[in-house]
Formats: structure tokens, sequence, C-alpha cells
């Protein structure tokens, strides 16, 4: 103690002698300036001063020097105490990832006192050289070592400024630059354990619905119907209350679930097996029962996780139902629906839509259809049937189309010859953003992704928006509208704009290029009416050919040519079966109008051959890779194509590969197909 202040003193000195001095001279200036005898005897009295402490200075100067030496050299040591006795992990690396200097917290990590000149990644092995700041001042990851979670945060550093930590001069052949890493490790194990738990707490609100409650209780006798209500409530029951939940009954078919989060995994692991459950109730019955369910996950309140339960529920159902969907703020995951869509017999819904639509035209000026991109005769068909819609309640009305395929072509071209249709029944989607008004509205048709449209922007510039289509929904859906219509039972957008238009009123009428036009439409959907046929499909084929369609006009207009015949042969002798029983093939049909239509069809005619469950034709189109995916009963290509971003429908599918090439595609299709044949999902 009385070391510091003799040093605390002799510092004090030095100031204080420093002041005295400077404010001697400024007086003695100012004497001078009044009486020069008074001034020179302040200046004698000034050097007076001077001299001693000077003298003074002499004196102490080799021990206020040593002094300096020895606090600097105290306080590197103790810089470099403080460091190595610190309780966080810390090293230095270069940048490289070798290992320049560490503490003693960051060895007893490492197991290894010699850890210095090794790379750090020989340690931490998600610590690799490319996760290092070298282009960076700062960066952070998150590593497990030896059961431990660790947060390691790593800053930029200049190697000069790191007096007494690192000896500059003993690594001055490995050090080819000036900086440095510091690297310090958090240990966040026991936050990330309180994280899991609190994950775990959250609460999951859910809705189930039985899909076709109407169509089973209709088939049973009267006596059993109890039975059969009383045996599906108590296989629910039971299957909630083995994940501790709690599950309301809030209808006959409808019922309110909640439970912890932390059992999603139970559920996960057994696959929702309540679906299959329920489908194995029989008390005489001949409709299978099938079940959806809708799961709000991670939402802020139980009235935010009741809406995504509600959004996840709407989307089983739309669908096809006979799944779960699990949907949180930002994700929507699905689980099942391997199960063909039954057609409903009722046509209630169909009338109720019809209803709505005629009143949104009524209240609007005109009338804007669109399909998808590269239209195909379904979505051309079923366009020109919400036309004639239109036309018959006196609304003006367009068909937005930009590009026609050869299919379309011969259907169209019977629309433009002549004066029976106005010139501008169809118009280009840029044509069409100039026409658009305060009171015009848009009818989406044979498509429910935005991205998937002729004219997107139509999307964004026409507020009331109507969406007709016969896919299964996806997470990426139209917003917004008004009026949705999605019935992946149906074989075709044609058959239910078919249904539709005999519940507008009983004036509409119509002509024969439309009714041939939608006729085709169900005639190509179908595959000639071998898939996806029901009892409704033929009725609505029955009203078009009341209406006039033709088969013989219809089919000499889908003829092909001969170059397209070959190139379809083509393709088909080149397929190769993928674990005996998945058909891949690639169609080259660059430089046809419709090259993707020639690839259905091949993919149509592939299912003829024996033992092929599925196939998948690639045709290369606009920078693009599309697969058409198709499929008679055994497997749902619908959930296969989602997984490459598309969709569809279980037997009739789809998807879009950018920046790819075929053999890329075909790798990517195999990819898919042995991940979800091995987890049994195929």
């Amino acid at each position: 103690m009385k070391k510091i202040k003799d040093d605390f003193l002799l510092r004090i000195f030095v100031q204080i002698s420093v002041i005295i001095a400077v404010m001697y001279a400024v007086m003695n200036i100012i004497i001078y300036a009044v009486d020069k005898k008074s001034g020179a005897i302040v200046t004698v009295s000034l050097a007076v001063y001077l001299i001693v402490v000077i003298f003074v200075l002499y004196k102490k100067s080799p021990k206020f020097s040593n002094t300096l030496v020895k606090y600097a050299a105290n306080y590197d040591k103790i810089q470099n105490r403080l460091l190595k006795d610190l309780l966080i992990p810390y090293a230095i690396v270069d940048l490289e990832g070798n290992t320049l200097w560490a503490n003693e917290a960051y060895l007893d990590i490492v197991g290894d006192d010699k850890c210095v000149n090794k790379p750090i990644y020989k340690y931490f092995e998600d610590l690799d050289k490319d996760k290092l700041p070298v282009q960076k001042m700062s960066a952070e990851e998150h590593i497990e070592f030896n059961g431990i979670n660790y947060r390691v945060h790593m800053n930029q550093l200049n190697m000069d400024n790191l007096f007494g930590i690192v000896d500059k001069q003993e690594y001055a052949e490995e050090i080819t630059d000036n900086r440095v890493i510091a690297v310090y490790l958090y240990d966040e194990t026991e936050i990330i354990k309180c994280m899991k738990e609190n994950n775990e707490q959250k609460l999951v609100v859910g809705l189930i619905y039985i899909d076709n409650y109407e169509e089973v209780f209709e088939d049973v006798d009267e006596v059993k119907r109890a039975l059969l209500a009383a045996l599906v409530e108590r296989k629910l029951t039971k299957y909630m209350h083995s994940v501790d939940a709690i599950i309301k009954k809030l209808e006959k078919d409808k019922y309110f679930v909640i439970f912890k989060k932390k059992y999603l995994e139970v559920l996960h692991e057994n696959k929702y097996s309540i679906l299959s459950e329920v489908k194995n109730i029989n008390v005489g019955n001949e409709i299978e029962i099938t079940v959806s369910m809708g799961l709000g996950l991670d939402a802020d309140t139980l009235e935010n996780g009741y809406e995504y339960a509600r959004a996840a529920i709407d989307l089983a159902l739309g669908r096809g139902g006979d799944q779960v969907v699990e949907k949180d703020k930002d994700q929507i995951v699905y689980y099942g629906g391997k199960r063909v869509q039954v057609e409903k017999s009722t046509r209630v819904k169909a009338r109720v839509k019809a209803q709505a639509l005629r009143e949104i035209i009524m209240a609007n000026d005109d009338v804007f259809v669109m399909g998808h991109a590269i239209e195909d005769i379904d979505s051309f068909g079923s366009a020109v049937g919400i036309y004639r819609i239109a036309r018959a309640l006196g609304k003006k009305a367009h068909v937005v189309i930009n590009e026609v395929t050869s299919t379309v072509k011969p259907f169209m071209h019977r629309f433009i010859v002549g004066n029976e249709y106005e010139k501008d029944m169809f118009l280009t989607g840029d044509k069409a953003l100039e026409k658009v008004t305060e009171n015009s509205i848009l009818v989406v048709v044979d498509v429910n992704k935005p991205t998937y449209t002729e004219c997107p922007e139509l999307l964004n510039k026409i507020k009331t928006k109507i969406v007709f289509d016969h896919h299964r929904q996806t997470d990426e859906t139209i917003e917004g509208a008004v009026l949705s219509y999605v019935e992946p039972y149906a074989s075709s957008t044609c058959e239910m704009i078919a249904e539709i238009l005999q519940y507008i009123n009983d004036k509409v009428k119509l002509r024969t290029p439309e009714a041939d036009a939608m006729f085709a439409g169900i005639m190509i959907d179908t595959n000639n009416f071998q898939t996806k046929t029901g009892v409704r499909t033929f009725e609505a084929a029955a009203f078009l050919r009341r209406n006039g369609a033709d088969i013989l006009r219809i089919r000499k207009a889908l003829r092909t040519d001969m170059e397209e015949y070959r190139v379809r042969a083509a393709a088909i002798s080149n397929v190769s079966l993928y674990r005996e029983c998945f058909a891949i093939t690639i169609c080259h049909a660059e430089g046809f109008e419709s090259p993707t239509i020639i690839g259905a069809q091949v993919a149509n005619e592939l299912l003829d051959m024996a033992g092929v469950k599925a196939s998948f034709v690639m045709t290369p189109c606009n920078d693009k890779i599309y697969i058409s995916a198709r499929s008679i009963d055994e497997v749902n290509v619908q959930i296969i194509m989602e997984k490459l971003g598309g969709g569809g429908h279980m037997t009739v599918a789809g998807a879009q590969l950018e920046d790819m090439d075929v053999t890329k595609a075909r790798e990517k299709i195999i990819e898919v197909l042995t991940e979800m044949a091995d987890n049994g999902e195929i």
C-alpha cells in the first residue's frame, strides 16, 4: 500500500509542479508589463523554483521510470491472468482456424492442454473453416459438444492489440495476416431446455370433421345409425384421450380438441392412425367413414390457434378430406390424403354456388374469365361456360387467354369466325388490364394457384374474385375470393360449370361451340371417361349432349398430327421402370404448340402397360421441366408432386421444376419416390 501511495504522490507532485510553473510564468509577464524591477525579481524566483523542481525530479526519475515499467508489466500480467481464469471459455484462432491461444475454461472443455496450433474444427466439427468470420467482423453459431449446447460468438480482432495474450514473435512464421478471431463459448443448454419445455407446453387447437357423415348414415339402417355414431365418437374420444386431450362434440359430425404440443410427436409416430381406425368401423355400412383434422400450432393466443385450425380444416376438406393438416403462422404440413374423394350424390352445394354466382354477376358490370397458363381444353371449356352465364344475365364478358395451344385452337377457331360472337370475347392479359373497371369481377377456372394463372396481375387489380376448380388446394391459394367452389371429387371444371349452368336460370342455353368445348374438357380430363368418372360426370355429359355437343365433331378436333404422334411414340419407347412399377420418360416436344399436353398424353398411355402403377413424363419447355404424373388407383401422385412443388389429384397431378435439366429432374423424381417408398408413404 505504501508503494502505491508513493507512486500516487509522485504523479500528483509532477502535475502540480507543471501547473504552478505555468502560472508563475504568466504572472511574471504581467508584472514585467507593470514594473521591470519587480518582474526581474519574479523571474529570479521562477528560476529558483524550476531548479528545485528539476532537481527533485532528477533525483526521483529512476524510481519513477522503474515504477512505470513495473506498472505496465503488472498490468499485462493481470490482464493475461484475468483472461486465463475467465469463466467464459475463450480462445484466439487465426483466419485458417488454427488455435493460437486458449484460456483454462476452454482447455477444460476440449480436454486437451496441447490444443494450441491445432485446428479448432478438430474438436468442434460444426465450426468448420467456412463459418469463421473472415469476410465480416463477427459471426454466431449454435453447436453441440459432449452433450452440451453452446452459442459460439466469434469476433475479428487486430493482432497488434493483443499485447501479452499472444506472443506475435512466437507465431510470426504462421501468421500471414494481421487479423485473428476471438472465439467465445456460452453454455446455453439450460436455456434450450427451458425453451423446449415452454414450447412443449403450448396448446394445440384442433377441429375434427367427419367428411362423409350424410352419405354414410343414409346408407345405414335406422336401427344401426345410433350404434355407428357411438362407435365413431368412441374411437375419436379414445384416440384423443391417449394424448391427454380434451375433446368436445360441437355438432353431429364436428369435434373440437385441445392438447399440449409435446404430444404431437406421438401423433406423428403413429402417423395419425385415427384416419385408418375410423375406416375400419363397419356395422353394415357400404361406404367407409373418413375424417379430417385441422390443427393450429404455435399461435400467440388461443383465438389465433382456433383461426389456424379453421384454416387447416378448410384446406383439408378442400383437398378431398381423409387427412390431417397442421398450420402455424408460416407453414402448412399435410398427413394422409391417400384416398380418392368419393363423389357426393347431392347437388345442393352446386345449386347454392350457382345462386351466389348469379347474384355477384348481377351486381357488377362486366366479367373477366381466366384459366391457367398454357391453357388446356378443360380450362378453355369452363371459361366459355362462365362466358355464356354472364351473357345470359346480360353482362359483358371476356375470356383472358395469352397463348393458344394446339388442342384449344380448333375449338377457339369456331368462336372467332363469323359474327356470332363479339370481337373482344378473347383478350390477352395486357388488353384485359386496360379494360378493367371498378365494377369488374374476375372468375378463375381450373386453377387455384395465383402463380399458375394466365395473368396474375389481374388478381391484384380486380377486387371481386371467384374461383372454380377441381384440383386439390395447397398452401398457395387465391386470397380474397368472395366465392370459392373447389371440389376435388369432380372429374373436371367443365363438369362443375355444366352443373351450375342448370341452376342459374331457365334462359341459359348453350350454343354448339360452347357445348363441344365443355364436353371435350370432360373427355380429356377423364381420359375418355376412363378415370375419375361418376354419376354426376355422365349427367353433366348428358346435359351437354342435349345442348348440341357432338362426339364425332369433338373427336376430329382432338386429333393429333403425325409429328406429334412420333414424339409420343419416341417418349414411350424410351421409358424406364424404377422399382419395376414407376414408369419415367422424357418427352422431347420442343417446337410444338402444346408440349405439355403431349407429355400428359404420354403419361396417360403409359398406364396401359401391365405392372405400371404410376407414370412420370418430363417435358422441357420455356426453360422449365414440366412433369405430368398419372396413376390408376394404387399410388397417390398428388402427394408425390407436392413434394416437388406441384399438386393435382390422387391420379392426375403435375409439377414445374426450374433451374435444372432433365437429368437432374429425373434424379429428383427418383429421390422423392425412394424416400416416400422407404417411409411407407407410397
